[in-house]
């Protein structure tokens, strides 16, 4: 089983809307093989509290167009970690130094990476 068109649909948009706000390192994995509530995991940087939030937006935003609101949200207080949990995808909004610190991309290895367009940005 693989990410469905639905799920990739909306990983391309944040991704987007991410890199819109100058999100850095934005990478999306198939977890769909290793979990049953969501399809992909999109992950991005933030260089702070401020841009955390003018991601977080943006990606909401965007996918808001699409019909995808988040059905929780997590760590909007505090600014360092936000998750954006859509159903089908899951967006973490992270600065910087958390991204180092808790290396999700480590833990997701072993998943497929989903292809975001303009992956050189």
């Amino acid at each position: 089983m693989t990410a469905d068109a639905r799920a990739v649909e909306l990983t391309r948009a944040a991704a987007d809307a991410a890199r819109d706000k100058l999100a850095q390192d934005v990478l999306a994995f198939d977890v769909s093989e290793q979990l049953a509530l969501t399809d992909v995991f999109l992950l991005c940087s933030a260089a702070n509290d401020r841009q955390v939030k003018a991601i977080q937006d943006a990606v909401e935003e965007r996918l808001l167009e699409l019909r995808a609101k988040p059905v929780r949200r997590e760590g909007e207080r505090e600014g360092r970690w936000v998750l954006l949990d859509f159903g089908d995808i899951v967006v973490h909004i992270q600065h910087a130094e958390e991204r180092v610190y808790y290396a999700l991309e480590r833990l997701w290895s072993d998943c497929p990476v989903i292809e975001l367009p303009n992956d050189s940005a």
